[in-house]
């Protein structure tokens, strides 16, 4: 008899997951990216939560240590990890680290979702999971000890970096400003304050010059967007589709959206750098609440590549600046 041929690899995402020719899919394990050692300073605790049973979807919740007075309680920020939709997790080393660094400098509550991955689970998946994780929170902080008593439900702040950044653009044409009580089977609704988008990976079919640009070698380069595409939207789709150019033909309009306040940040040598100012120009030309920053000399998703970087320290900076005091 004829012996069968081996699975081969036909798409590989960094190494870090493979596309086999029968389909299987395989992912590195453990988590890559190590973050090295002596990053955890001791003032941040955290808890691992499942939000979504059905799909085993969790949730890793970040809180300083030192507690705030009783009148005062913490922002939040939900935060939705990058990786393509098809890779990352709130475990992996250097996202953990991300967790910590926000809830330390922000002195916030920390929510970094998980939500389901491509191939496996194409979009609008990982749309709907973090439409789910919204729908979630407000049932979930009257019944968490950590939420109930230290968090603020009219100060949440909903943030992504890269595919996380697409998910919290999302999260904006679905909810606005609220996430009303009459939304939530809890009967309880959370207030949006603002959305901040790091680096969003925003797509089209006509490439822009930030993508020209962009070598072959980068973390995010146009041979890498199009695997991601491939793997992770809807085949047939367009780029020029809604799920992936805000102000596409067929997108819905941003003009009657109250973003409340936004700051969207871009890097300089990133190949979506050019999308990312656009995204940010057209809504302050809407006349909204919009702050744009572009970090000089950075490259695509730094905060997640390099968490304790100084450029990460005034990401950090920026952020705190930018979020509105309660």
């Amino acid at each position: 008899t004829e012996a069968k041929a081996q699975p081969y690899v036909v798409e590989d995402c960094l190494g870090v997951l493979q596309v086999l020719s029968d389909g299987t899919v395989v992912r590195r394990k453990p988590p890559p990216y190590h973050a090295g050692d002596n990053y955890d300073d001791g003032r941040i605790e955290w808890k691992d939560q499942v939000f979504d049973a059905g799909y085993n979807l969790g949730v890793r919740i970040y809180k300083p240590r030192v507690s705030s007075p009783m009148s005062l309680k913490l922002p939040m920020v939900v935060y939705f990890h990058g990786g393509g939709f098809c890779f990352g997790s709130y475990s992996w080393p250097k996202i953990h680290v991300g967790g910590l660094r926000l809830a330390a400098e922000l002195e916030a509550v920390v929510l970094s979702f998980d939500y389901r991955l491509a191939p496996e689970h194409r979009l609008p998946a990982a749309i709907e999971d973090a439409t789910a994780a919204l729908l979630w929170l407000p049932g979930f902080m009257h019944s968490d000890p950590w939420l109930a008593t230290g968090a603020s439900s009219r100060e949440v702040f909903v943030c992504g970096q890269s595919s996380g950044a697409a998910l919290a653009h999302h999260l904006l044409l679905r909810f606005g400003t609220a996430v009303s009580d009459s939304e939530t089977t809890s009967g309880h609704g959370i207030k949006i304050a603002g959305y901040i988008l790091l680096m969003p990976s925003f797509l089209s079919e006509q490439p822009t010059q930030s993508e020209l640009e962009t070598p072959d070698a980068a973390l995010l380069s146009r041979k890498m967007s199009d695997k991601y595409f491939r793997l992770a939207f809807p085949i047939g789709v367009s780029k020029d589709g809604p799920l992936s150019k805000p102000f596409g033909p067929n997108s819905p309009c941003l003009q009657p959206v109250d973003v409340g306040r936004m700051l969207v940040v871009a890097a300089e040598h990133d190949m979506v750098r050019d999308k990312t100012i656009e995204y940010a120009q057209r809504l302050k030309a809407m006349g909204k609440d919009v702050e744009l920053v572009v970090f000089a000399g950075q490259e695509h998703a730094f905060f997640a590549t390099k968490p304790l970087s100084p450029a990460s320290d005034e990401l950090l900076r920026v952020i705190k600046k930018a979020r509105p005091q309660p």
